[in-house]
């Protein structure tokens, strides 16, 4: 029973905690481009032009799932 006296504060203080981090979150506008980061994975403009034109072109030549060409 004695250990209850130290569970439950920790719990509380660890709400809290989490409490706190989300309404910072929110401060922050950390959920504002939510479809940012699905866009910027697909960017490949880190890429070199000749590299983009070579993943492009390989594109166009592969076959798909059902056997037609993909384009």
């Amino acid at each position: 029973m004695n250990v209850l006296f130290f569970l439950i504060p920790i719990a509380l203080g660890l709400g809290a905690l989490g409490l706190i981090a989300f309404l910072w979150s929110l401060k922050s506008n950390q959920y504002e481009d939510l479809q940012g980061a699905a866009y910027r994975i697909l960017d490949d403009s880190d890429l070199e032009p000749e590299e983009q034109a070579r993943i492009l072109s390989a594109k166009g030549t592969r076959k798909g799932r059902d056997g037609l060409k993909e384009g």
